[in-house]
């Protein structure tokens, strides 16, 4: 297969940049691989406490030293939907692993929030902080050096990631990511965001508005729409790091159970102590890492991963920047359109043919590198199969759809529905930002409108409700930075812009905050850096001023005499108690003076 020549070339630079950071990270786990996974290493009191809660066999096989012990890091609770399912895989992998002459315990479990509870309220500016508490969380249940394996069990937004930089930490480790799958369909999206949109306009109660949420989040699974949580398993997947069709078979179901005793199964067989020794640090390098940014275009995906794939890169001391995801989006097409792109959800696209589709698409036409390590032992082409259970409980893989079952879900290349990807670079006075295009029609690509200036979401929902926002303008959220609050998702603001954009008004939002992996309709202008609380340009934007964001030549500015613009006094945050104190938010007080950019991955580490 013929790689494209600028996949070729930011793979090639990337390289490039990250050579000494990835000699150095290399060196680490070549070193770590050395000096032994194995429980020999212990002393006979640290082992003793490791197996001592160990049933008979299990016990007798850790003190043998001759067999796999797989660490199975959880971050299982069951107010999420999408983790509750994990509630039982434990001892269907223990199972699992003893079939395979091997044990596994739990090595820990980590704190997931959800961003759905969260979003618009207090706690979600412990969010993005929660993606390194969880690494950090992960990390301490691996550093017992029981394990000569691990399976990590997490879907959700900031989950995935924290769990990835936790694995690549423990490089020499074979890592393997299980997901549960997505809930069934329920309410459509459309319908969903319909009535969301007539309670903000007053025209329905909470009642109603209750219902429709309830019959669209109505079961175990990640909720069905393609926001961070799907965009993470599709992610994992043409990354390498799920076995085969993992990502989005249903929970509860005998194929899900399949998958997971199977990806059990591949993980003991990858371990130091078999013949295919496949270490996470030695898989994820810089193709894997452009898959994955492929994958994120083709799919409209969600705009947090110009964070999450920044700082997961870096974990594996590769040197990942917005102008490689930029320079990517310019050439590879947008493949699916799945609610906010479109109105189906995550079940039509799986059903369309779903990633061994997408997978043949993109490799067949150049976009992935096929020749890269994986879990599953092969290169990307082996994720052009599907799994089918047979009867007994076996699964075989056979060879996936080579036509679309339904293009308006999943084009072929030859059919895309743009094409270029669904996320875009910004540069211009402002600074940098991401904007996602793919759910916004191209008549909104440039908006250009005086400015509406406001230091927190709440300011603009109460200027709408008492009817001041009329007319064009972009919304200007700032001091939602990293370093500021944590970078919040403004995801609350989705359904007011949405209906002033439905008005005829011409509107977009700019911050330097975070948008929901749900990004939909509206321009939105995000991430933008350096942030208001470091100085940056958007502190010292006013309202009236003009300001252009140009989708279509990557441009966001304000259209203010440069002189004067540079002369202005950056406005400064109002440091009220309140706004740092309660819901944890004191707690992570550490994490946000040590937060980096948004291009840099917004992280800690």
């Amino acid at each position: 297969m013929t790689i494209h020549p600028r996949v070729a070339e930011v793979t090639a630079r990337i390289r490039a940049r990250s050579e000494k950071s990835r000699s150095r990270y290399l060196d680490r786990v070549a070193a770590a691989s050395k000096a032994g996974v194995r429980r020999a290493s212990l002393a006979c009191g640290n082992l003793a406490h490791g197996f001592a809660a160990c049933g008979v066999d299990d016990k007798a096989a850790l003190k043998a030293d001759v067999v796999p012990n797989l660490g199975i890091i959880t971050a299982y609770n069951d107010m999420l939907s999408a983790h509750q399912p994990y509630e039982t895989y434990p001892e269907l992998i223990r199972k699992a692993a003893r079939e395979a002459g091997g044990v596994a315990q739990v090595a820990g479990g980590v704190p997931a929030m959800c961003d759905g509870v969260t979003q618009g309220q207090t706690g979600m500016e412990l969010s993005l902080f929660s993606r390194d508490a969880i690494a950090m969380a992960a990390a301490i249940g691996m550093s017992h050096n029981m394990f000569d394996a691990s399976v990590y069990l997490g879907i959700c937004d900031k989950i995935v990631p924290g769990l990835m930089i936790a694995a690549l930490s423990f490089g020499h480790i074979p890592s393997v990511f299980v997901p549960a799958g997505p809930m069934t369909t329920g309410l459509p999206n459309g319908e969903k965001a319909r009535i969301r949109q007539l309670y903000a306009e007053g025209k329905v109660g909470r009642a109603e508005l209750l219902e429709a949420e309830s019959a669209s989040y109505h079961g175990p699974g990640t909720c069905t729409f393609y926001g961070t949580a799907n965009t993470n398993q599709m992610m994992m997947e043409i990354m390498g790091l799920h076995i085969p069709g993992a990502s989005f078979v249903n929970p509860n179901t005998p194929l899900r159970d399949a998958l997971t005793k199977a990806a059990t199964k591949r993980a003991l067989a990858i371990t130091a102590m078999g013949n295919e020794f496949t270490p996470i640090g030695e898989l994820v390098d810089e193709r894997v890492i452009v898959n994955g940014v492929v994958g994120l275009h083709a799919t409209g995906g969600s705009t947090n991963h110009t964070l999450h794939l920044v700082a997961m890169a870096k974990a594996a001391g590769i040197q990942l920047t917005w102008d490689d995801f930029s320079d990517l989006s310019d050439v590879v097409p947008l493949l699916t359109r799945v609610y906010p792109n479109g109105l189906a959800d995550v079940n039509h696209f799986h059903a369309a043919g779903g990633m061994a589709f997408l997978i043949r698409e993109l490799l067949e036409a150049g976009y992935l590198h096929e020749d890269v390590k994986t879990v599953w032992g092969q290169g990307l082409a082996a994720y052009t199969t599907e799994p089918k259970l047979e009867e007994g409980g076996a699964i075989v893989w056979r060879e996936g759809p080579r036509e679309s079952l339904d293009e308006k879900v999943l084009a072929p290349v030859a059919k895309a529905f743009q094409p270029t990807g669904g996320l875009k670079l910004l540069s211009g006075n402002l600074g940098r930002a991401v904007i996602k295009i793919s759910a916004v029609k191209p008549d909104r690509h440039v908006i250009e409108a005086p400015a509406k200036v406001f230091d927190a979401q709440d300011q603009l929902l109460a200027a709408f409700k008492a009817g001041e926002l009329t007319g064009d303008f972009v919304a200007v959220i700032r001091f939602q930075g990293p370093r500021a609050n944590g970078m919040p998702e403004l995801h609350k603001l989705t359904p007011t812009l949405g209906i002033l954009q439905d008005r005829g008004h011409r509107v977009a939002l700019l911050t330097d905050g975070r948008m929901s992996g749900a990004s939909g309709k509206v321009p939105a202008a995000i991430h933008v850096t350096p942030e208001a609380l470091d100085g940056g340009p958007i502190a010292r934007i006013r309202d009236g001023d003009m300001i252009r964001v140009d989708a279509v030549t990557g441009r966001f500015d304000v259209l203010v005499d440069p002189a004067e613009f540079a002369a202005r006094p950056a406005a400064t945050r109002r440091d009220e108690e309140d706004e740092v104190y309660g819901m944890g938010r004191e707690l992570f007080e550490m994490f946000r003076q040590r937060a980096g950019a948004a291009d840099l991955g917004a992280g800690v580490f």
